[in-house]
């Protein structure tokens, strides 16, 4: 059995495991995101994510990479976060890039599929044109409505105050 913390990967042991996916014929999909408060809407989206390939990468924003991106964010550190997404059944490694976008850790991984919620456009992936020039695909998945961390996070601050 592989443990959860097994699966959070630098990004040459991340590369070194790409080739071994590669050598078994299995097609490699990344998405990526802040994932700071992990519900339903995540829980589909990867694995609607990982069905579309053999093995999912996801890309996990640092810490001052969220802080950057969102402000008073994130809620939980960057490895609560990896821990809570590496627990997944259907992830099979998380990777962390601190960077503003995943567009280095997408160059150096080379993905076979390279995916993210229907509210992009594929022009507005970052990333589309390294792997369609490299021969993959770039696709989007339905998002289910109503769920987000932002709404969350308004819920639970309507709730407790005065």
């Amino acid at each position: 059995m592989l443990w959860s913390k097994d699966k959070i990967l630098s990004l040459e042991a991340a590369i070194a495991q790409r080739a071994a996916w590669h050598a078994e014929n299995r097609r490699v999909v990344f998405t990526n995101g802040c994932f700071d408060l992990l519900h339903l809407g995540h829980v589909d989206y990867l694995e609607k994510a990982r069905h579309l390939g053999d093995a999912l990468v996801v890309g996990l924003n640092t810490d001052r990479s969220v802080g950057n991106l969102k402000p008073g964010r994130p809620l939980q550190d960057e490895m609560a976060r990896a821990r809570i997404l590496a627990s997944l059944l259907f992830v099979d490694a998380v990777v962390l890039f601190d960077e503003p976008t995943p567009l280095t850790l997408i160059e150096q991984l080379q993905p076979d599929i390279l995916v993210k919620g229907d509210d992009y456009t594929i022009s507005g992936i970052v990333g589309h044109e390294t792997v369609l020039q490299n021969g993959g695909e770039v696709r989007t998945v339905p998002l289910v409505d109503g769920y987000s961390t932002t709404r969350i996070v308004e819920r639970i601050r309507q709730q407790f105050q005065p």
